[in-house]
């Protein structure tokens, strides 16, 4: 099992603004990256005729503490309501490696 794991989910602008930070804190987190653009799949607003906002979260986290960073996420972004958006955990990773 690799030591890292990645973890996305694409939710509604505003769910994932508004989650940025906490998950950010969250024990076990190494990186999250936040992308937004516009989606007319999956999302009951829709404040463009067909299209809504949305946000792609990239979360990479310490697979021993998965289960407990979904759990988390799953509850911040607000999951358990209808059409919010959709979470998934992508294969381990081994290493992480930064550029700069």
């Amino acid at each position: 099992m690799g030591k890292f794991v990645e973890i996305g989910a694409l939710v509604e602008k505003s769910a994932g603004d508004r989650a940025y930070e906490t998950i950010f804190g969250l024990d076990g987190v190494e990186y999250v990256v936040l992308e937004t653009g516009r989606s007319n799949d999956l999302f009951a607003s829709r404040q463009f005729g067909e299209y809504g906002e949305a946000a792609l979260m990239t979360v990479i986290a310490q697979s021993a503490k998965k289960d407990i960073v979904l759990t988390k996420m799953y509850d911040v972004l607000g999951m358990g309501e209808a059409s919010v958006g959709l979470i998934y955990e992508e294969e381990p990773i081994e290493q992480i490696k930064t550029y700069f």
